[in-house]
């Protein structure tokens, strides 16, 4: 409004209005633009849910995979106990034949049995220590195994969330493309990062199954070795102890990946706050429009109750004038004023009262041409 209180002629309004007009159209354009992109991004969005869904399926078959090969394994430690046992009455039962007819080698017989003894019990605490290391590694697992859960379903919330602004953007983002566009570009930026981030969990569940099949094949010589020699025992003890280490490592990188994953979430939460505030911005702008439109419309209507006014104004001016003499002019737009029926009326706005003023002034020089 103070911008066409400066301009003089309806005109000049008129013109400045039709170019805000065409400046929103454009931006107008521009939103819906944008908005289809928005619409491929989303589509994109839910492409990576599904792929992730397929990829948590198979972390469960693993995971059966697994609780299956160590009941397995429980088993075996169950067998072995028994063959022990067994083989430890056999002995006996020998030592008490040998006894009868071999009194002179008591003493070496008894010595072997002590011997195989501590063997045997160095064998069973071997075998627990086994067992308790596999409860570990279960136990292990299906903590990541939550922690996976609750990163998919802190996706899907965050993909509601998503869903829940582009129905709102879709109504909002129709007029104001330009100064959307530096978020476009910040977006993008996020999205390659995310899909990176999202190529390194990929990469770095492989290497986990990888390293579990290998876990496998080394359970299944660890369980043929058994039968052969205590050395292969130590070598095992050696190859767990380098996986728990690697076993380490791993977390230390999962943890270093969950805290790039709640910066990047910190960030997609700051552009929704940002959305919302344009958002806001927005609507104002729709209630700025609204207005000015109505402002165009009064404006054509006073206009063509100005242009109607000065041709009465015309009309009425020269009948007199050309009846009377110069004597009776009227003096002063006053009297020009009183003479006229349609001037005394009223402005309904600042603007009307200069185009009075001017129809004024242009019928005063006809009379003293006239004159």
């Amino acid at each position: 409004m103070q911008t066409l209180n400066t301009l003089s002629t309806p005109e000049e309004k008129l013109a400045a209005l039709c170019k805000k007009y065409a400046e929103l159209l454009e931006e107008h354009r521009n939103s819906q633009k944008q908005m289809k992109l928005l619409q491929k991004k989303q589509s994109q969005l839910v492409q990576e849910k599904d792929h992730l869904r397929g990829e948590h399926s198979k972390a469960v078959l693993a995971r059966s995979k697994l609780e299956s090969l160590c009941r397995e394994l429980q088993r075996h430690n169950r067998s072995l106990k028994e063959e022990g046992v067994q083989r430890a009455r056999e002995e006996e039962e020998k030592r008490k034949e040998v006894t009868s007819h071999f009194q002179v080698t008591l003493n070496d017989i008894q010595l072997q049995m002590e011997q195989h003894n501590e063997r045997n019990s160095k064998l069973r605490q071997e075998n627990m220590e086994l067992a308790e290391r596999l409860k570990k590694l279960i136990e292990q697992y299906e903590l990541r195994e939550e922690h996976i859960d609750k990163v998919f379903k802190h996706k899907d919330l965050q993909q509601q969330l998503v869903d829940a602004k582009l129905q709102q953007a879709q109504e909002m983002l129709k007029e104001a493309e330009e100064r959307h566009q530096r978020e476009k570009d910040f977006l993008l930026k996020e999205a390659v990062e995310s899909q990176r981030m999202c190529e390194l969990m990929k990469q770095q569940e492989t290497h986990l199954k990888q390293q579990l099949a290998l876990y496998t094949e080394k359970f299944e010589e660890f369980q043929n070795t058994l039968s052969k020699s205590s050395e292969v025992f130590t070598t095992f003890k050696q190859e767990m102890e380098k996986m728990t280490k690697k076993i380490k490592k791993l977390e230390k990188e999962t943890t270093m990946y969950r805290s790039r994953w709640e910066s990047s979430n910190k960030a997609l939460l700051e552009m929704a706050e940002e959305k919302t505030l344009r958002d806001k911005e927005l609507e104002g702008l729709q209630v700025k429009i609204q207005r000015l439109e109505k402002l165009c419309r009064a404006l054509q209507t006073e206009r063509n109750d100005l242009n109607k006014r000065v041709q009465d104004l015309s009309a009425g001016g020269q009948g007199p004038l050309t009846d009377s003499g110069p004597e009776q002019r009227p003096e002063g737009p006053g009297a020009q004023a009183s003479s006229c029926p349609g001037v005394t009326e009223a402005p309904c706005c600042p603007g009307a009262l200069s185009t009075e003023a001017s129809g004024q002034t242009g019928l005063q020089e006809p009379t003293s041409a006239t004159a």
